[in-house]
């Protein structure tokens, strides 16, 4: 993609703002309160703003996009759409709890409530899932379309390695404030970039022969002249639903039962770079201010991601196809070197292939049904390991990278905005998320095993040292996600939470509402969420992941309801003094929230 002395101006000049605001705004941030809670002083545009830019990245982006050029079409909103209403139980029944405990981290409030081992293995397990999932996942899907973008200047490990260092580079000097005000500006160039791109994208449909269009939808007599919308909904009337089968292995319309809601309530309400930000707030009322504004956001973000990601498979599906061969070559080399050894332990290898390519290598296809069936006879007679390999017909994590390529101007500066705007959307996630492990390592490990009479200097570069090594630690694993084993970045990520989000939401809610539930009943369900999932992972792996999260937490809630019931907590938790902010709610934000409730469930209503 050729890039322009404008466009480079405006990147630079862009990137260079968003730095400076944010450090010049956190500098002297030196005690621990300032550094991971920006001093308990962020006003409700601040925490809207930087709730937004931390949540919304390449992730979405690339992954989200993705989904909905693929089969899954809107569907994939209902992550937005739910967290709205997410968000507005979290300011009026978790956040004040929270506040009112003084807390810097959520497994704090797991030893406040339960006791120590509880606290510490959430601290381990969320620390590591930030770690090893979330800004891994980030870090990738930013190379990816980097890569996407620029295919001879960059690979993926390269992109990795610099993503990761700036946004390292940029929390470690200036904390949470330093993110938060940089997030004002990231998140709002994210709504007007992703503005944008939705009304190039439409544009392009505008312009676009129905022949050169890509659908499996019947568009028999939908004239070329037709409009751009007109041609949008024409073409993917079959995406724009919010209800897939219960049968489907992605988002069945049964998750919307309890499935969908249980990562919402864990990211939204107790995850640590999420919450930190209400943690930070000048006050109970600028705290729910802030996540009922972002809640509103949320209800808009489909329109700007979803919506694109449906129209670049309309567009470009032949290079998410030209994409896709790249990475089956592989595959496919693989498979050849395995037929011609048939007696070696390398020959044991499976090769998984999706029904859109069997359509499109139908002998291709049969020859292999025939070879997986004869690799499955050896393994049954041996026992021996066997390994497994993916053949994809389309790369749907490319959509809307293809959509930048393609459709945004260069020479005016306009595509340097936008490139920024991504750039600053993984710099904002990525340094959240750092920012999260840090405090959790350090507050809630460091200082309690380590030090505990650590110096507020001492526990501030404990956590910039933290940054550097989870940094490294994630770089070193991201280019390992460009493998079509994970099936995708957004699958990757909610799929490898579930092994915690129903353990810590279940065990949070108990800890928040059931005063009589015993010390030790957080560290059983803490334990009990991985064991369930693993094993449903294991026995039902056609099971939609969202299913085995609600069974688990299903699980969960017995045993520890049990637990409550045989041995039930006999005196009250102690609560320490509240930090000197005003606990008072904020009415106008109820109102406000109560609005957003309407809106959601009025957008099911409409795409059901």
């Amino acid at each position: 993609m050729e890039i322009h002395f404008a466009d480079i101006a405006v990147f630079l000049l862009f990137l260079v703002a968003v730095v400076a605001v944010g450090l010049i705004k956190s500098r002297n941030e030196n005690d621990s309160e300032s550094y991971f809670l920006a001093g308990r002083g962020l006003s409700w545009w601040l925490i809207g703003f930087s709730l937004i830019a931390a949540n919304i990245s390449t992730e979405q982006f690339v992954g989200m996009s993705g989904q909905a050029a693929d089969y899954i079409g809107l569907a994939v909103a209902t992550w937005e759409w739910l967290a709205g209403i997410t968000l507005v139980v979290t300011a009026f029944f978790v956040l004040p709890k929270f506040l009112r405990a003084g807390i810097y981290t959520v497994p704090q409030f797991l030893e406040q409530r339960f006791d120590k081992s509880a606290r510490s293995l959430m601290a381990v397990l969320s620390m590591a899932t930030f770690v090893l999932v979330s800004f891994t996942a980030v870090v990738y899907s930013g190379a990816l379309m980097a890569t996407t973008l620029f295919p001879e200047s960059i690979s993926i490990a390269g992109a990795s390695w610099a993503i990761g260092v700036l946004a390292a580079v940029y929390v470690a000097a200036g904390g949470l404030k330093a993110c938060a005000w940089a997030d004002l500006l990231q998140g709002s160039a994210l709504i007007v970039g992703g503005a944008i791109m939705l009304w190039l994208a439409i544009d392009a449909l505008a312009g676009s022969p129905v022949a050169s269009l890509s659908t499996t939808a019947d568009v028999q007599g939908l004239a070329d002249s037709a409009g751009g919308w007109e041609k949008f909904f024409a073409l993917n009337e079959h995406k724009l639903h919010m209800a897939l089968p219960a049968d489907d292995t992605n988002l069945p319309w049964t998750v919307l039962l309890i499935g969908a809601w249980i990562p919402n309530f864990y990211y939204w309400g107790l995850n640590q770079y999420i919450t930190q930000r209400t943690l930070g707030s000048h006050s109970l009322a600028h705290g729910q201010r802030g996540v009922v504004f972002a809640a509103a956001l949320k209800l808009v973000i489909p329109f700007v991601i979803v919506f694109p990601g449906i129209i670049a498979f309309n567009l470009y599906s032949g290079d998410m196809e030209a994409a896709a061969t790249d990475g089956n070559a592989a595959v496919l080399a693989s498979y050849e070197q395995a037929k011609a050894a048939p007696d070696k332990a390398e020959s044991l290898l499976v090769v998984e292939f999706e029904p859109a390519w069997a359509s499109a290598h139908p002998e291709q296809a049969v020859e292999l049904a025939a070879w997986n069936d004869a690799v499955a006879q050896r393994v049954a007679a041996s026992g021996a390991a066997v390994t497994s390999e993916k053949l994809i017909r389309y790369k749907f994590d490319t959509a809307f990278g293809l959509l930048v390529k393609k459709l945004v101007p260069g020479g005016h500066g306009l595509r340097g905005f936008i490139l920024a705007a991504i750039l600053g959307a993984v710099i904002s996630s990525l340094a959240s998320m750092l920012n999260a492990a840090s405090t959790i390592f350090t507050m809630d490990l460091f200082r309690e095993y380590v030090r505990r009479d650590a110096s507020q200097q001492a526990l501030v570069r404990t956590g910039r040292v933290a940054v550097a090594v989870f940094t490294v630690i994630g770089c070193l694993i991201a280019p390992l996600l460009d493998s079509p084993v994970f099936k995708g970045i957004f699958n990757y990520i909610q799929e490898f939470q579930g092994f915690i989000s129903p353990g810590i939401l279940c065990v949070c809610a108990f800890g928040l509402f059931v005063p009589r539930s015993p010390a030790k009943s957080g560290l059983v369900g803490l334990l009990t969420s991985p064991l369930v999932y693993g094993v449903l992972k294991l026995l039902a792996p056609d099971m939609a992941f969202l299913n085995r999260m609600a069974v688990t937490s299903g699980v969960v809630v017995v045993v520890m309801t049990a637990m409550t019931v045989l041995m039930p907590r006999t005196t009250p938790h102690v609560v320490p003094p509240p930090p000197p902010i005003d606990l008072r709610s904020c009415p106008i934000a109820r109102a406000i929230g109560i609005a957003v409730g309407i809106a959601t469930v009025t957008l099911y209503v409409i795409f059901w």
